[in-house]
């Protein structure tokens, strides 16, 4: 073989190997991307497939199950509220009108069933790089 044969040959188990590895890492994150969706969107959401439900903790609806552990409240964006059900350890930041982040399934009947809560910090929050050009839109400070 000449030495010309043995580049491309080295050069084609290169590309294999990389177009191998690529698709070995998008199989894996396949399982593990979990899709986002807000209350408006619920209606166009998958059943029994593993998302994120994101909003704020309508104000009135949190209710604590006898159990201690179990809590049911209702996550709203202004335009449409989703049931949510979620039995463990709530975060310190979990209160009526604030943000959260339920990652769970979308059961039939539209509610959700959530495996895991994410409490949002202070929705007015944002970085010192990205405050000093929204001053500059009167538009984006509202």
């Amino acid at each position: 073989m000449t030495a010309k044969g043995q580049r491309l040959t080295l050069a084609t188990l290169a590309v294999v190997a990389v177009v191998g590895a690529v698709l070995l890492a998008m199989s894996a994150l396949a399982d593990e991307a979990a899709f986002f969706y807000a209350p408006g969107d619920a209606a166009a959401a998958p059943v029994d497939k593993a998302v994120r439900l994101g909003g704020m903790v309508a104000a009135g609806s949190v209710r604590r199950a006898a159990d201690g552990v179990t809590i049911a409240f209702d996550v709203t964006d202004g335009k449409a509220r989703v049931p949510v059900r979620f039995a463990g350890i709530v975060p310190d930041l979990f209160r009526e009108g604030s943000g959260v982040v339920a990652e769970g399934r979308f059961v039939q009947g539209g509610s959700f069933v959530a495996d895991n809560l994410l409490a949002k910090h202070d929705e007015r929050y944002m970085p010192p790089q990205i405050a000093g050009q929204m001053h500059k839109s009167e538009s984006l400070t509202r």
